[in-house]
């Protein structure tokens, strides 16, 4: 049965709409914000989506682990004739010894932990994504500025090479070389207006919007990302989704070993029903009792079989110790070497390089320097600024990773000055 929704209410639901079955979200025409992006994609993300299915699934299964055996009714006719017909009609109701159901239900819940840590590891994962994405965005939006910034240097450069040529006091070939650079900063601000497409894309794509909507993401690309002490992110460790994943692994094999003993021990089923025999005339109660008898298969080969997996698990639990602690060093050095490198360049390169562009313009237009000087200050820059914001890029990027691996589902904390 479908709920009915007002026009009115669907049309004011943020954030959501249905679109061939299938939850997708809208995000608004306006600036973006962090927050705002993940909200988006926490909401609607379908990898999210999925595990969140999974987990409601498990949780079927511990109903289900909760269910006892049904009983069995059985009816038996013996010969057709009336007179001497004998029926006999019987209730039969298996009772689980071993612990079997107790063995069961611990099985199903560990089950359940283990995806309920899943859906969390997932929503990290979405979270550090979108946090990537999002500085792309706010990275690729400030390169596009600067590449649109040296293009109409370039136009500038180009309109006083002109003009002095017109003049006489240069030759033409000063006029040539300042339109060769002026195509090559076009051509920058092409590759960077791609770049800004695409990361738009990448972004809208975590709440499945094949077509970003958002007029352009909100923030400050200079700010940097904290860095924390290691032996904090070190002793957070611990508590993260992915490995706590892999030792519910481990507690939940060893529920499924527990399963398969406790179904060596072979279960109980007894019988109460009645007799009639008419040739005798003689109504009979019958009472029974049935068991197997172990002596072939005392589930001897998936007892050996849960026991491996059970060390399987164990040692994948050591192995993703490792290798998340591993991860976390890496993603460490690369906040800690991106950080450095931004502070350099701010502190040193770009106030260096800007002086000697704004020296040799100057100079180049009181007829002092020649045009190939403005040409390389002006590369020069550029090349300072690209190299800075792809520092700043590194640095969220390795901020994400750090955040994906801790399984840190709170607000992402505010980026500050180096």
């Amino acid at each position: 049965m479908l709920l009915a929704l007002p026009l009115a209410a669907w049309a004011q639901t943020p954030q959501t709409r249905l679109n061939a079955g299938t939850l997708r979200a809208s995000e608004p025409t306006a600036p973006l914000t962090l927050n705002a992006a993940l909200n988006l994609a926490l909401g609607a993300n379908p990898e999210l989506s999925a595990a969140g299915r999974e987990l409601e699934a498990l949780d079927a299964t511990i109903t289900q682990a909760h269910v006892r055996p049904n009983p069995e009714f059985s009816a038996l006719i013996e010969d057709t004739r009336r007179a001497t017909r004998t029926t006999t009609l019987q209730l039969n109701q298996p009772i689980e010894l071993g612990g079997k159901r107790g063995a069961r239900i611990e099985a199903a819940e560990r089950g359940r932990d283990a995806a309920s840590l899943e859906l969390d590891a997932k929503r990290a994962e979405i979270r550090a994504a979108v946090t990537a994405a999002f500085f792309d965005v706010l990275v690729a939006q400030e390169r596009s500025r600067l590449a649109q910034a040296s293009v109409e240097l370039a136009q500038r450069a180009t309109a006083a090479a002109a003009r002095r040529v017109t003049a006489g006091k240069v030759s033409p070939v000063e006029e040539t070389r300042a339109r060769v650079a002026e195509a090559g900063a076009r051509v920058e601000l092409a590759t960077a207006t791609s770049e800004l497409t695409t990361a738009r894309r990448r972004l809208a794509a975590t709440w499945a919007n094949p077509s970003p909507r958002f007029e352009r993401a909100e923030g400050d690309p200079e700010a940097l990302p904290p860095l924390p002490a290691l032996a904090h992110l070190n002793a957070r460790l611990a508590a993260s989704p992915s490995l706590l994943r892999a030792k519910i692994e481990v507690e939940r094999r060893q529920a499924l070993a527990k399963v398969e003993r406790s179904r060596r021990v072979p279960d109980l089923t007894l019988s109460l029903g009645a007799k009639r025999d008419e040739e005798r005339g003689l109504n009979q109660a019958i009472f029974g009792v049935s068991i197997p008898i172990p002596v072939f298969d005392r589930n001897q080969g998936n007892l050996l079989e849960a026991l491996r997996r059970t060390d399987k698990a164990q040692d994948q639990l050591s192995a993703d110790g490792i290798r998340l602690f591993n991860e976390l060093a890496v993603a460490y050095e690369r906040l800690s070497t991106a950080r450095q490198e931004t502070a350099s360049l701010r502190q040193d390169v770009l106030p260096g390089a800007q002086s000697a562009l704004d020296a040799a313009t100057r100079g180049f237009e009181l007829g002092k320097f020649s045009f190939l000087d403005v040409l390389d200050a002006q590369r020069t820059l550029f090349q300072a600024r690209a190299q800075s914001l792809r520092a700043l890029a590194e640095a969220h990027r390795s901020a994400a990773e750090i955040e994906r691996i801790l399984g840190d589902t709170r607000p992402a904390p505010a980026a500050v000055q180096p």
